[in-house]
């Protein structure tokens, strides 16, 4: 079966992910994993949980990986919902950071469901300066530049601390175009940070007819961002716990 689709943006980010992925089979957790794209991804080749504050995202999620007949666990709450003593090899969050005001205190509390050497694996929009109405709209609190977000997990904990943008140049355009529609429906948006937060992962996601053409189409951007490491409009960064 097909895999769930995804959007321009994680497409991009996906052909940088799956290549820091950890070739053995490993226990991965993924905070804030949404309708379950890259969820469903990752549970064929991994044990994989997933957790996910919005029930609406957690719904979809779960009949995908149902469809995709993976064994794939996801849990509707907090990362706190998990067993006390319950540890993983991999711990993963797409496009969450952003979202939590105290982000280094988030960080330490996820790090600590980690086993002592695992590996984290993360992605932010970068660049405070792009900040835009989009940005507002879905409820983030900040964008990072390579140094602020390594500080941010050496803070919390993670060593050898590695980052590398995408998104070169499709990236720019796809941020211009969400920029101009956040702007059109200002006037209707939600009230609170977090009701903004809770349908960002529901926003502009593609239908199994549209996957196949943003896969297609951006093609030809993935190989482009690979020759620009240092450019783009988002960030993902990588980096251990201590053993």
């Amino acid at each position: 079966m097909p895999h769930p689709p995804l959007t321009p943006m994680a497409r991009l980010r996906w052909d940088l992910v799956r290549r820091l992925l950890p070739a053995e089979r490993s226990r991965v957790l993924e905070v804030g994993c949404g309708q379950g794209a890259v969820g469903v991804r990752l549970a064929e080749r991994h044990v994989y949980t997933g957790v996910e504050l919005d029930e609406a995202s957690v719904g979809v999620a779960r009949e995908r990986m149902s469809q995709a007949g993976l064994s794939g666990r996801l849990i509707h709450g907090p990362v706190e919902d998990l067993a006390d003593d319950e540890q993983f090899d991999l711990l993963c969050a797409f496009e969450v950071l952003e979202h939590i005001e105290d982000d280094t205190g988030a960080l330490k509390s996820w790090l600590s469901r980690v086993q002592p050497g695992g590996k984290v694996l993360f992605s932010v929009p970068a660049w405070q300066s792009r900040f835009g109405p989009m940005d507002e709209a879905v409820g983030h609190f900040r964008r990072y530049s390579p140094d602020e977000l390594t500080t941010v997990l050496h803070d919390a904990g993670v060593t050898d601390v590695r980052t590398q943008l995408y998104g070169m140049p499709l990236g720019y355009a796809l941020e211009a175009v969400r920029n101009q529609i956040a702007r059109r429906k200002a006037g209707i948006r939600e009230d609170t940070v977090e009701d903004r937060t809770a349908k960002s992962g529901r926003l502009f996601q593609p239908s199994d007819l549209v996957g196949p053409v943003v896969m297609v189409g951006t093609w030809p951007f993935q190989q482009i961002q690979r020759a620009f490491p240092r450019t783009g409009t988002g960030l993902v960064a990588w980096g251990r716990v201590p053993a």
